[in-house]
């Protein structure tokens, strides 16, 4: 039988998924990471790739054909040319790129995805004019989160799909660099750019000891990835242009099939290639981060069902844990807005709640201003899905239906484009 695996790197913990040609899931793992500091990310998340893999039991391990990974978006590093990391990680809500903004807009187009404080090249940018990073230093290659976990897999350095690169200023209509990006980030200094692939092409067979290390099939092959969103939405199955995913993680982030392509900088609004069709959207930095920043999971699953989801909460919110959002306010020093602060428990968690359905609704009527697709489904994946007080919430602002799809794992859709991997 011919097994696939994807797996998932989020910003707690990594998952895998295995399933087999029809799409049946045969086994699923999952790993923490412990609390770390940056400089310590990368062998936490070596650790955590091997961890995760271990944990799958070798009799299924011996039957997998395509691995895939997913990554955190605008996740970047550094490393040399053996694929050693020569700084500490920059993560996706880091915002030290708005220290380059000028530069930044120099570079870029108007309105285009890379302005924002937190875009792939923006952290490039920084590492370049303000990272300590001399001319004189050696050949670095620019790395996304996914690419690197790959490249410890297949041995293949500098190698990345068109999601992951699309906030690095990579076209996708014409599937290269820009003028413009290149021309804006020479020097001396200037990292090796990754070479970009579409989701899902086989890029090589994993590494002799790591088959060897778990027993994978000799001719077992590792295909390029995606994000952790996208991921999800490919988890969902949806393909019908004007149905959508929100993926309510640490973060918030909402995907939009549309006919149209919509991209504004000003908002934080993006266009992922998918097919023909466009997935449009953007990310939030609100989401369950700032909730279990107040609430354990015991307590968000008992206070929430004594929320009266008809009515709505007066308090007025902006959930953040720091200064900064991408979308549908793109502004690194937006400040939180978590005041008033009521003393009942559940009149708080109404209000954390309410808020971010408003973020969301907001999100998508931005989107559909624009030119998108008129929103007519939405799909909730993440662990935000399981709360049913917080989904009848969001179906009040969003007033279309919102349900959850059958497979929510990001893990599962990288598992599909390992499949696809192997049909290419």
């Amino acid at each position: 039988m011919n097994l696939y695996l994807g797996i998932d790197f989020g910003t707690t913990g990594a998952r895998s998924t295995i399933i087999d040609s029809q799409g049946m899931i045969h086994c699923e793992t999952a790993y923490t990471f412990a609390d770390a500091q940056p400089p310590e990310l990368p062998s936490v998340w070596q650790n955590a790739l091997w961890e995760t893999i271990e944990q799958i039991p070798p009799t299924i391990r011996s039957q997998v054909r395509a691995i895939a990974l997913d990554g955190t978006s605008s996740t970047v590093m550094l490393c040399d040319t053996d694929g050693i990391p020569v700084c500490e990680p920059i993560l996706y809500n880091d915002g030290r790129g708005a220290a380059v903004t000028e530069t930044l807009r120099a570079i870029a187009p108007a309105n285009h995805t890379v302005l924002s404080a937190t875009s792939s090249l923006a952290k490039l940018l920084w590492w370049q004019h303000l990272g300590g990073h001399a001319p004189s230093t050696a050949p670095t290659v620019f790395l996304h989160q996914a690419d690197w976990l790959a490249f410890l897999l297949h041995g293949k350095l500098g190698i990345s799909d068109y999601h992951n690169a699309l906030k690095l200023g990579f076209d996708v209509d014409t599937l290269c660099y820009p003028d413009w990006l290149i021309e804006g980030i020479s020097g001396a200094a200037m990292p090796v750019l990754p070479q970009v692939v579409a989701p899902g092409t086989p890029v090589g067979e994993v590494r002799a000891q790591v088959g060897d290390r778990f027993g994978f099939p000799r001719h077992c092959t590792v295909c390029a990835g995606t994000t952790d969103s996208i991921a999800a939405f490919l988890a969902s199955g949806v393909n019908s242009p004007g149905e959508a995913v929100t993926s309510l993680g640490s973060t918030l982030a909402v995907k939009l099939l549309s006919h149209t392509r919509v991209d504004d900088s000003r908002y934080g609004i993006y266009s992922h290639k998918l097919g023909d069709l466009w997935l449009v959207g953007g990310a939030s930095n609100t989401g369950g981060a700032v909730l279990r920043h107040f609430f354990t999971d015991a307590e968000l699953d008992g206070l929430s069902k004594k929320i009266d989801a008809e009515k709505e909460s007066l308090l007025d919110y902006y959930p953040l844990l720091q200064k900064g959002d991408r979308f549908p306010i793109n502004d690194p020093n937006l400040l939180p807005r978590l005041e008033p602060r009521p003393t009942d428990p559940v009149e708080f968690l109404h209000g954390l709640l309410e808020s971010i359905a408003r973020i969301e609704a907001r999100g998508y009527q931005l989107l559909q201003e624009f030119g998108a697709t008129g929103l007519t489904k939405v799909y909730t994946a993440g662990g935000g899905a399981k709360n049913l007080v917080w989904s009848a919430i969001r179906k009040r602002y969003l007033k279309v239906p919102v349900e959850t799809p059958i497979h929510t794992a990001a893990a599962y859709g990288s598992a599909l484009l390992a499949k696809q991997g192997t049909q290419i």
